[in-house]
């Protein structure tokens, strides 16, 4: 698009049609689409041919016309106050003559091409005509002023300035003809700003790219101002931070643009996603609590990779309040199991048993986020350190308790999909400490936790389990055996576990056995 061809036009191979064009005041124009502008020369090129002998018609702008607009991108709409058209004959060959001589190729841009002619300002005062050949064979003259295009375009004002007098100017292979010529027009505006009110954001970042190309700094300038007050959607958003970083190189204070998503330090903030975390925690309502802890672990977890110097930075912070989640858990515990509990008054009991689900919720939050953050190991200790937790557990009623068993069969999915790499006592101690709990909690998470996945957390416990020696092992699996014949599915289903520990206990030594005596009879 930045080539430029100076020199003269052929007058018998160029033949331009006029295109309707609202005119301001200013000078400024409504530039059709390049759909439009096709569509406008296939139009008039499907006119009935003129008698052989008759002149053509002269062709009068009584009135002004407003440009059509089938563009899906919003544009300037201005009031219309004069026109001027010429009208020029466009030969057309018949189609006789067409198909016994096709057209040649031409390399440099297509024989057959859709000609139309645009102008600005005051056209009888113009003195330089551009000729833009886009694609598809559009090819747009535009009546100009060397004065307009030398005060607000750079490039104008060095190509003419190396070769004077120059009365054409050839742009050969346009990308965006449209846009092109309505940057062109822009030029002829008193405030740029007011005109790009109400253009889309993907038509302005168009703009934005020929204006640059142009050295058109007032249009640049004023599409940055439009940028950065209008808001961004959906994908907008990295289209217009890619074109504008393109301009840091230039002059042009891009950094107000910028802002909108870039911070002056160099790292995320450690303090803001600390607060975030508190704000959460210490929240009073239960509905808005649920949706922002759905909402950070969503977001935690799609930019895992961004985020993880932040959330790394945060580990102690996070089991700061996990440790106090669990203290406050075990005080509760206490007194919702206490002798006397019994006898306190409804509202206080209801109290207490809120304020355990609260703890638990938390604590199952904060285990998610460290859990998805490769960092639960040490949480993993501290909950398998908690005798005296699970030896309350059963004291209390399961829909008090649940929440409990959840933060359990996460840390076993963990272990399952190798989110931790906890020691082997730590995870001997995890199914000796809470595997019974949960097994008493099952049948109630089955039904009464929406967000309970069972296959996953079977899959997790038995993994767990066969991380063990093969002693520990026959233990556990043997115990829960007993528990599956007497409660079914009200347990957790191990059996491929089972099926696993089986091959392991009676046939790897006779397969090892057999290949052993083999072996020994082959030597």
């Amino acid at each position: 698009m930045a080539e430029f061809k100076v020199g003269g036009l052929d007058p018998r191979a160029t033949k331009f049609r006029n295109v309707p064009i609202a005119v301001t005041p200013e000078g400024f124009w409504c530039c059709p689409s390049q759909t439009v502008l096709q569509k406008t020369a296939k139009n008039q090129n499907q006119q009935p041919k003129p008698k052989a002998g008759a002149s053509p018609p002269a062709s009068k702008a009584s009135s002004v016309q407003r440009a059509p607009t089938i563009s899906s991108e919003k544009r300037t709409h201005s009031t219309p106050t004069r026109s001027r058209a010429n009208s020029e004959e466009q030969r057309c060959l018949p189609a006789e003559n067409a198909t016994a001589n096709p057209p040649k190729v031409v390399s440099e841009r297509p024989q057959k091409q859709h000609k139309i002619s645009v102008g600005f300002g005051q056209i009888e005062m113009s003195d330089l005509r551009v000729v833009l050949y886009g694609k598809d064979g559009v090819a747009v003259k535009m009546s100009v002023h060397k004065n307009i295009l030398t005060e607000n375009s750079t490039l104008f004002a060095d190509k003419l300035s190396r070769q004077s007098p120059v009365s054409n100017i050839e742009v050969p292979d346009c990308e965006d003809v449209e846009i092109y010529v309505e940057t062109v027009g822009l030029m002829y505006c008193n405030d740029v700003k007011q005109r790009l009110i109400k253009q889309s954001v993907p038509r302005v970042l168009r703009i934005l790219k020929v204006a640059e190309l142009l050295g058109f700094r007032a249009c640049v300038l004023s599409c940055l101002n439009y940028l950065e007050a209008v808001p961004w959607a959906g994908e907008e958003e990295e289209n217009v931070v890619s074109s504008v970083r393109h301009l840091q190189t230039e002059d042009y204070g891009v950094t107000p643009v910028l802002k909108r998503v870039c911070s002056d330090l160099t790292s995320p903030p450690n303090d803001t996603f600390v607060r975030i975390i508190e704000l959460v925690l210490k929240s009073s309502d239960d509905r808005g609590r649920r949706e922002m802890k759905s909402l950070v672990l969503k977001l935690l977890k799609e930019n895992s990779s961004c985020t993880s110097t932040s959330a790394d930075l945060c580990v102690d912070t996070l089991y700061r309040y996990c440790q106090n989640s669990l203290e406050s858990l075990l005080t509760l515990f206490k007194q919702a199991s206490d002798s006397d509990f019994s006898e306190q008054s409804l509202d206080l009991k209801e109290a207490v048993f809120r304020q355990i689900t609260l703890e638990a919720d938390n604590l199952l939050w904060l285990t998610e986020i460290l859990a998805g953050r490769n960092a639960a190991e040490e949480f993993a200790v501290m909950w398998s350190n908690q005798r005296e937790l699970a030896g309350l557990h059963s004291k209390l009623p399961t829909k008090s308790r649940h929440l409990v068993s959840c933060i359990t069969a996460r840390l076993f999915v963990a272990v399952g999909k190798g989110e931790m790499l906890p020691s082997k006592d730590t995870r001997q101690l995890l199914l000796d400490v809470w595997l019974q709990p949960l097994m008493d909690d099952y049948n109630w998470l089955q039904h009464g936790c929406r967000s309970f996945d069972r296959t996953l957390v079977e899959e997790g416990i038995g993994s767990t389990i066969l991380t063990l020696p093969l002693e520990d092992q026959q233990t556990i699996l043997l115990s829960w055996l007993g528990s599956f014949l007497k409660v079914g599915n009200s347990c957790p289903n191990l059996q491929k576990a089972f099926e696993v520990w089986w091959r392991r206990t009676f046939v790897r030594p006779y397969v090892e056995h057999q290949g052993n005596q083999l072996q020994s009879g082959q030597s």
